[in-house]
This record gives structure tokens, C-alpha cells and sequence, in this order.
């Protein structure tokens, strides 16, 4: 029988400030945002790189080009024969126009762990052009990579063993702001 222990580590209020203050970072890193676009991996990495993309609005005054990533096609644990059109896995919202091409890419997603979603995200964007640059904002590390992946911008770095499970919750699709951490603990 296993015992699950629910903690939350991350409010509204929390998860607002480290948006704000990445926000912040990406315009002082890229000193603007001049040949920046904005990538959110599918699906909470869109809602959170919009509400980014919102603060850098407030910073900055003008609008900070945004798209929506489906990494399905990239994954390397995907079944066999599960192809999809390229234009697919990009997403719905991607516009083909979206060019990413020379631009700054900042790649935002909501938990960083292995980093292979950031590998396959990575792949996806080459699909589409070469960037200048890609940079990585996430609004949870929790450690344990298996490839040498590293954020630029983190929210907030939460060490974990693999017992333990982070779950990210935003009120656009869950109804509630809140990031928690999931102990999954063995008992006899």
C-alpha cells in the first residue's frame, strides 16, 4: 500500500512574483527584448510563457511574440508508428509565420526534471529555423537531469528524490494557482 503526502511549495502569490522577477530577468539578459520570441511547450509551458510575455509587455511597452510547442513527434518515448505531421506537433497555435529564425528563443515549460522534453522542444525549434539563440526559463527545477541541460531562468529550484513528484496547477486549466510536491512513500 503506498501513502501519498501533498505539500504545497509554491502559491499564487509565489508563482506571480517568480514570473515577475524572470520576467525582469529575460529583458536584462537580452537587454530588451529586440529579436525575442517566446516558446511554450504544450501544456502548461503556453500558459506560463503568456503570463511572461505579459509582464514583459508591463517592462518593456510593446508586445513580445509568443507560440505554443507540441514536443509529441520529438519525444523519444513515443510508440513507433505514433508519426504526426510536422505542422501537427508544432501545434495548433503555431503560426507558420512564427519565425524563429535569427530570434532569441526563450523555451519556457513548467517543471524542469530530465531534461528530455527541453532535448525533443530544442529539436522542434531547429525544425523551424535556426535561432540565434534558445534560452530556458522554467518555473520549477527539481534536479535529476540525464542530459546536460540547464535553465537560464528558474522560479524556484526544488531539490526532490525520485520518490517525489511535482504537479504544477495554473487557474487557466486547473482552476487554482499552486505548484505541490507529491511524496510517494511505501508502506507495508
Amino acid at each position: 500500500m503506498t501513502q501519498e503526502e501533498h505539500l504545497i511549495i509554491m502559491d499564487e502569490t509565489a508563482i506571480r512574483r517568480a514570473l515577475t522577477r524572470i520576467a525582469h530577468e529575460i529583458v536584462e539578459k537580452n537587454k530588451g527584448i529586440d529579436d525575442c520570441v517566446i516558446v511554450g511547450i504544450r501544456t502548461r509551458g503556453i500558459y506560463l510563457a503568456r503570463r511572461i510575455a505579459e509582464r514583459i509587455k508591463d517592462i518593456e511597452g510593446k508586445p513580445i511574440p509568443v507560440s505554443e510547442l507540441d514536443i509529441t513527434r520529438y519525444r523519444d518515448d513515443r510508440q513507433v508508428g505514433a508519426d504526426v505531421e510536422v505542422a501537427a506537433s508544432l501545434g495548433e497555435a503555431w503560426d507558420p509565420a512564427f519565425a524563429v529564425k535569427d530570434k532569441k528563443v526563450i523555451l519556457f515549460d513548467d517543471v524542469l526534471y530530465t531534461g528530455r522534453t527541453i532535448r525533443a522542444a530544442m529539436d522542434a525549434i531547429m525544425d523551424c529555423g535556426r535561432p540565434q539563440s534558445i534560452q530556458l526559463a522554467v518555473l520549477v527545477d527539481r534536479g535529476h537531469r540525464e542530459l546536460p541541460i540547464r535553465p537560464d531562468f528558474v522560479g524556484k529550484n526544488v531539490p526532490t528524490s525520485k520518490q517525489e513528484q511535482i504537479e504544477v496547477a495554473l487557474t487557466d486549466i486547473d482552476g487554482v494557482d499552486q505548484v505541490t510536491i507529491i511524496n510517494h512513500r511505501g508502506q507495508a
